[in-house]
């Protein structure tokens, strides 16, 4: 096999931890003799910050990390995801859903996939005029996708490539219609992370086990799209004392405040599960 391109695609949130290290460092070995990308994921407009996509690339090259330049920057190319959304949303794939949250939630009876309850299908029957109607009137709304239409304009079954697993079937319709884009965010995370990685060329997508049952939904994406399928490799994840993964919102150690305690980059790396 041909060496991998990989990347390494953090969100400027916060200061980076421990486990945003082992993340780095496991897709930068797999990508040994190939290509190794930094993308900053700052589609969040109210959460990302400047200071904090600054100091994750000082930190990472503390960390001994080097990448092939330049670095992407998702709020740069929202124009590019606004242009696969109208491509989806031309072909009957995409819809205005006017729903507010607290209504979704409130929806007692509606089943639980894997990002929550499920969507229970409010706005897909509005007809043109009503929803032209709403987004006349000012309305704020997010776009879905039609789950049941965009399974169908997809032949075959739907599978990934999983490293160690060999090759998994995927089951998207456990994701019902999911958001692609609203009003704070113009592009979801989805959708975004799907269009780079074709883009890019990325080749072996490397991130945490929590993230693995996104992949059935991201492989539709490319197939509708018709965006390169990658393989993947879904690594463990870093647990506190506690048994709980790290997390920004738990104020797990970071790599500054290792840096500042007077940690060597070799001696982060061993916390962060590679000791060579």
């Amino acid at each position: 096999m041909p060496p991998a391109t990989t990347r390494f695609a953090p969100s400027p949130t916060g200061l980076l931890h421990l486990g945003h290290a082992h993340a780095a460092l496991f897709a930068h070995r797999a990508a040994a003799g190939g290509r190794f990308l930094l993308r900053l994921e700052d589609i969040d407009r109210t959460r990302c910050r400047p200071e904090f996509a600054e100091a994750l690339l000082e930190d990472l090259a503390w960390l001994g990390l080097s990448w092939e330049q330049p670095v992407r920057v998702q709020s740069r190319h929202f124009p590019d995801y606004a242009a696969v959304l109208a491509g989806l949303r031309a072909r009957g794939l995409l819809y205005p859903c006017f729903c507010t949250r607290a209504e979704i939630a409130a929806s007692a009876s509606a089943p639980h996939g894997p990002e929550g309850a499920l969507y229970p299908g409010t706005c897909r029957g509005l007809s043109p005029a009503q929803r032209d109607a709403k987004v006349a009137a000012g309305l704020p709304y997010a776009l879905r996708l039609d789950m049941a239409a965009a399974l169908r304009a997809v032949p075959g079954p739907l599978c990934f490539e999983e490293a160690g697993e060999g090759r998994l079937r995927c089951d998207p319709a456990g994701f019902g219609d999911v958001v692609l884009a609203r009003k704070d965010t113009p592009a979801s995370y989805h959708l975004c992370v799907c269009h780079d990685d074709a883009l890019q060329g990325v080749t072996l997508v490397t991130r945490g086990v929590d993230l693995k049952p996104a992949t059935q939904l991201h492989r539709l994406l490319q197939a509708l799209c018709g965006w390169p399928q990658p393989a993947y490799a879904h690594h463990g994840l870093l647990l506190g004392p506690d048994g709980r993964r790290l997390a920004k919102r738990d104020q797990a150690p970071t790599l500054r405040a290792l840096r500042q305690a007077g940690r060597t980059p070799a001696e982060v790396r061993v916390l962060a599960g590679f000791p060579d």
